[in-house]
């Protein structure tokens, strides 16, 4: 992260937040999503949120879509963190930027984080993860501002036809299963409701749990959100959620895994949707991350860093549920 130069924050800040004092500044995440900086000026906490460096796919990590969304959402019930300022002069911080409030509480990177909680307060801390999802889609759009935010319509298709062009632009080779996966999913898109807002990245580890307790403070890591299909998010939310009967691709899966959480099923069945009709939008969502993976190889390989060896199993799991499913 030396190359993220900060030295030019301190001002910045002081004009456009109005604070002043002694700047420090620690990484808090980083790698191929937004970067996201904690930063304390005197007694003030922040947090800026800036692309990372050599970002490689159009618009997968815009930040001033992210802080629309945030902003619009400040008086609402769904809880995210006060944003304060954005920034689009490159000078500054070496690329866009947003700065918000820095929250404080427990994101669920991995089990250990929620290890201490009784079944009984696991179940209700699942219970209030699908709540806030469902409060999300229950917001008004025009009514926040974000009716002009993205197109209402035709949000399936544009998801498939845009996640088979970043495919493209990221592929080392060919691979014959992901190509069928886009094949397929181009030949079945299902009708779909009014337009919702989509967070595009709804799974345990972008939320923050209160320290002591089961209530979600804040949702994070709004770099993909648009308008379109609610059941994107309960379709990502499922492939996210445990290791059981899914390919492990982070920590943070397995934290659905401890006792007393709501299984897959439960889930689906709590937000209100038709496991049928889902098992789309979970095929979709693994389509989606397999291509995100490959993008950030491709990152990896421009900026001369070590690219992981083997294939991503998704697109091989995805095609196997779409075969046994949905063919």
């Amino acid at each position: 992260m030396s190359d993220v130069d900060v030295s030019r924050l301190g001002p910045w800040l002081a004009e456009h937040v109005g604070v002043e004092g002694e700047l420090s500044h620690e990484i808090i995440s980083g790698g191929a999503s937004n970067l996201t900086i904690g930063v304390t000026v005197g007694d003030t906490e922040l947090v800026v949120r800036r692309p990372p460096v050599g970002a490689f796919l159009p618009s997968a990590n815009d930040v001033s879509r992210e802080y629309r969304y945030l902003s619009a959402l400040k008086d609402t019930d769904v809880p995210v963190p006060e944003t304060l300022a954005y920034c689009d002069d490159e000078s500054v911080l070496g690329a866009p930027f947003y700065v918000m409030r820095r929250l404080h509480g427990r994101v669920p990177h991995d089990p250990s984080v929620l290890a201490d909680l009784s079944p009984e307060e696991a179940r209700k801390a699942g219970l209030r993860f699908v709540d806030v999802l469902r409060r999300l889609h229950s917001v008004d759009i025009d009514a926040v501002g974000l009716g002009d935010a993205a197109k209402r319509t035709g949000y399936l298709e544009r998801q498939v036809s845009r996640w088979t062009d970043q495919w493209h632009r990221a592929k080392e080779e060919d691979d014959p299963i992901i190509d069928a996966l886009s094949e397929k999913l181009s030949a079945s898109v299902p009708p779909s409701g009014p337009a919702t807002i989509v967070h595009g990245d709804y799974r345990l580890g972008n939320v923050m749990f209160e320290s002591d307790g089961t209530d979600i403070v804040g949702v994070f890591d709004w770099e993909m959100a648009t308008l379109g299909d609610p059941l994107a998010d309960v379709g990502y939310t499922l492939l996210w959620w445990g290791t059981k009967d899914r390919p492990p691709m982070h920590p943070s899966a397995s934290v659905a895994d401890l006792p007393g959480f709501p299984s897959a099923d439960e889930v689906c069945a709590l937000y209100g949707a038709d496991p049928d009709v889902v098992r789309f939008h979970l095929v979709l969502a693994a389509f989606k991350l397999t291509i995100i993976g490959e993008g950030n190889r491709a990152r990896a390989r421009r900026l001369g860093q070590e690219v992981p060896d083997g294939k991503n199993p998704l697109a091989e799991w995805a095609l196997d549920l779409w075969t046994a499913g949905l063919a």
